[in-house]
């Protein structure tokens, strides 16, 4: 609690609007979005690389835009870091009854639908009339909104019980993409593209395989792959534009039996 308080009072100097920091004084809650996604990145990135030092720097300066908010918002008198942190600590005790209060769940599929009802709840509480769909980030990474679309979905009943119809969704998206292809529309074609994402995000899941992760893992194989082509021509003296596009493929090819994680 201690530096809790210290790095309260130091958002408070540096917002000081006659002998605080310029930068700090001329931020509000849209200026400050970006770096608080870029912050989260950034602590994402730290627990990959198993970087635990990182880590805990990283997590500080995400912790420093909740309070950079929280401070921004005490001076409009909307709310302070202690509503923030009271709001928190009242959804936890709330979403975990098994915990914090008598209530027995005897499977986890309890929990879950306990929890779930929890946050219905609190959608109910928020607006109302509001559609199940309706509080879910736009901001969102769009492969990891269209995750957690799907999900929500599911929970309420509307979902295939089986994987084998999201393969035949799949196959029935690319060959209407094929066809938007073949027409020349544009507008058409980024329609059918996007559909298709979307399904592929729905076969992730129904696969138990989380897709933005999945996507990652498939960007640092390709350019592992790539690096070991670079390296190929580079040794020649050359590049790629120099290559055809068979010699490359050789190469690739030559890149995948290397194996490995980054190939």
């Amino acid at each position: 609690m201690q530096h809790t308080r210290r790095l309260l009072r130091i958002m408070a100097l540096l917002r000081h609007p006659e002998t605080g920091c310029p930068w700090d004084r001329a931020q509000d809650f849209a200026s400050l979005v970006p770096h608080t996604i870029e912050e989260a990145y950034e602590v994402a990135d730290a627990i990959e690389r198993k970087d635990h030092d990182d880590l805990r720097d990283k997590m500080g300066d995400l912790l420093l835009q909740v309070v950079f908010y929280a401070r921004i918002a005490e001076e409009q008198a909307l709310f302070d870091f202690e509503s923030v942190a009271a709001a928190i600590c009242d959804k936890l005790e709330r979403r975990h009854p098994h915990v914090f209060a008598d209530a027995v769940f005897s499977n986890e599929e309890q929990r879950v639908q306990a929890w779930e009802a929890a946050k219905a709840e609190e959608r109910k509480g928020k607006a109302a009339g509001g559609g199940i769909l309706d509080d879910i980030a736009q901001t969102l990474p769009a492969l990891m909104q269209s995750e957690k679309i799907q999900n929500r979905a599911a929970r309420n009943g509307f979902d295939w019980p089986e994987v084998e119809p999201v393969f035949d969704k799949v196959e029935e998206e690319l060959a209407e993409l094929r066809e938007a292809f073949e027409s020349g529309d544009q507008r058409h074609i980024e329609e059918e593209v996007g559909d298709l994402l979307f399904v592929a995000v729905n076969l992730a899941r129904h696969l138990g395989v989380r897709p933005e992760q999945a996507l990652k893992a498939g960007n640092r194989k390709f350019i592992g792959r790539f690096r070991y082509i670079e390296e190929r021509v580079a040794e020649q003296g050359r590049t790629l534009l120099d290559c055809a596009l068979a010699e490359l493929d050789r190469y690739w090819d030559q890149a995948k039996q290397q194996g490995g994680d980054d190939r």
